[in-house]
């Protein structure tokens, strides 16, 4: 999955889609350790900024783990401008821009969700 929207990402911009030599199996390794695992939102998106950090394609890894990040966000019953703000938020952590003040916020958001631990 993750590869597939890094690959629509780049042939959307006419970009180069190829695994980087240094990041890729440590990003592989990471995901396939933590994502099977149910997960907090905020673990979610801190397992993207993670696997970002990592830089496992030649191009766009801020924008594949960013819509991944909001792609979860999409699933959760808020209304459409609450979305909106909770899918920007999620994409400044997996970007690293987020203030820590601003991450342990979102933590507690998601850790008010309803559904608790979810499933990636």
């Amino acid at each position: 999955m993750v590869i597939a929207a890094n690959a629509a990402l780049c042939q959307g911009k006419g970009a180069l889609h190829r695994p980087s030599s240094d990041g890729h199996e440590r990003a592989r390794q990471l995901w396939e350790r933590q994502h099977p695992q149910a997960m907090w939102l905020d673990e979610a998106v801190d397992l993207c900024r993670q696997c970002h950090r990592l830089a496992p394609f030649c191009n766009y890894n801020g924008n594949t783990f960013a819509a991944i990040a909001r792609q979860l966000i999409l699933e959760l019953p808020l209304e459409a401008d609450r979305a909106h703000l909770i899918r920007s938020w999620a994409g400044h952590i997996v970007a690293g821009t987020a203030e820590e003040a601003e991450t342990e916020q979102f933590r507690q958001f998601s850790r008010s969700l309803p559904d608790g631990k979810k499933r990636k």
